[in-house]
């Protein structure tokens, strides 16, 4: 064979053994597959959100800024005015007060407590009336209270009220004061209360109703500016039945509150000696009934009237209504008038001889 022959020999042999080998190849199992390079998508820049500002809450009932929204149960508290009551513990802690006429000519306090927790004495704490339930039970309130008039124990009884009484059913949940004479010196604490209306298996939550507030807007005259125009108020006085007996509000331009006195001395708080104040003050007129010879009365809380409205140094003279089912609301020309957040002091005072007889404004 001549060495061309034996040259394309080896090249033929050659091919034949590298398709051999390359079919082996392909036959394997496992053999790998080609690997194809992974596309990612792209990667979007985060898009910045604007500030999310927390979901504000507010008291119902103060307008008040809360941590968290509240449907906590008020308590409404009969609390003792006469001279040897004075002065009392817990009403600078109070979302509401009342104060209306009992027998005598003496006034009753009904403090709403709703907002505020951790008040270690209340009171002293008194009997309850009718036109007293009434009050309580438009804020859906449990009924506290010591003892009460026949026609409020069988009105309690009969419906069914949720009270508690320490001469009845809550006697536990309240203790007497060794500084102070009996009957004046009964007191209890929010947290007994609630620990108590808990056994009495009483709701610890309710629908409770709600004010409105002023908002900051002012306008340019430095007006709110969802609230009327009044007329400068400093200082009111009313009298509610007798002569020596006078409840002032006067107006502090620093703090935008009025402080509550009786007879010309401050009103304080004995829990800590504070003065008590008042971000709204609200005059009503109702008509008085005297019942019997022990001086008990009927007011009538349900049919509206002249009131008048003070806050931030103003009054604003209206009316005030009351709905079927709700609480007792100041308004003007048939608008409700938003409240400054803070306490509110309710003052039902007779219709007789005149709503304005028992109102006194001045100015400086």
């Amino acid at each position: 064979m001549s060495n061309m022959n034996k040259s394309a020999w080896k090249k033929t042999i050659l091919s034949v053994m590298a398709l051999i080998m390359l079919s082996a190849c392909g036959g394997q199992k496992g053999a790998e597959e080609p690997v194809t390079p992974e596309v990612q998508a792209p990667v979007e820049a985060p898009v910045e959100k604007p500030d999310e500002k927390p979901e504000a809450f507010t008291a119902p009932l103060t307008g008040m800024p809360l941590e968290e929204a509240s449907n906590r149960r008020p308590l409404a508290v009969m609390i003792n005015n006469a001279p040897a009551a004075r002065p009392q513990s817990g009403l600078s802690k109070a979302d509401i007060v009342y104060e209306v006429l009992a027998e005598g000519g003496i006034t009753r306090l009904i403090g709403i407590f709703q907002s505020q927790t951790d008040i270690e004495k209340i009171g002293p704490v008194r009997s309850i009336r009718p036109y007293l339930i009434n009050i309580g039970e438009s804020y859906g309130g449990v009924l506290v209270h010591a003892g009460g008039s026949p026609e409020a124990y069988s009105i309690i009884q009969r419906q069914g009220k949720q009270d508690m009484d320490e001469i009845g059913n809550a006697g536990a949940y309240f203790w007497r004061d060794k500084d102070r004479k009996a009957p004046h010196n009964l007191y209890t604490s929010d947290e007994n209360l609630r620990k108590g209306a808990d056994k009495l298996k009483y709701s610890a939550e309710v629908t409770i109703p709600q004010y409105p507030f002023i908002k900051n807007e002012k306008d340019a005259e430095g007006q709110a500016a969802n609230t009327p125009a009044g007329e400068p108020a400093a200082k009111v006085d009313l009298t509610f039945l007798l002569k020596n007996y006078v409840v002032g509000y006067t107006y502090d331009s620093e703090s935008k509150l009025y402080q509550r006195s009786m007879n010309g001395k401050p009103h304080i708080d004995r829990n800590d000696e504070s003065v008590l104040t008042a971000a709204n003050v609200i005059v009503l007129g109702a008509a008085h009934k005297t019942l019997d010879d022990i001086g008990r009365l009927a007011i009538d809380v349900n049919s509206g009237g002249e009131a008048m409205l003070f806050q931030e140094g103003q009054v604003i003279r209206g009316q005030w209504v009351r709905a079927e089912g709700d609480v007792i609301r100041f308004v003007k020309d048939g608008k409700e008038v938003p409240l400054v957040p803070g306490t509110t002091y309710f003052n039902i005072v007779p219709n007789t001889p005149s709503f304005e007889a028992h109102v006194t404004i001045t100015n400086p």
